[in-house]
């Protein structure tokens, strides 16, 4: 098990350290509150991919569209 180049004797560490400063009671509220954060964080990153990926694929605008409004012939 490797979470974020961390092993799992060093979760067991971080998690035994995590009890003695913050207490059972309070410990699951914590892995909640992290778990929603991560989630967050995760959706956000998502978001920010799909919308690079649509930029990406969008195509280029050419032809008149693209031309500066002075080049272009004066309509009537």
């Amino acid at each position: 098990m490797n979470i974020f180049g961390v092993g799992l004797p060093e979760v067991a560490v971080i998690g035994a350290v995590a009890l003695l400063v913050f207490g059972p009671k309070r410990l699951p509220e914590l892995g909640r509150t992290l778990g929603k954060t991560l989630k967050g964080f995760q959706s956000a990153s998502k978001e920010f991919e799909r919308e690079i990926n649509k930029a990406m694929a969008e195509p280029e605008v050419s032809g008149e569209a693209s031309k500066p409004v002075e080049e272009l012939p004066p309509s009537d």
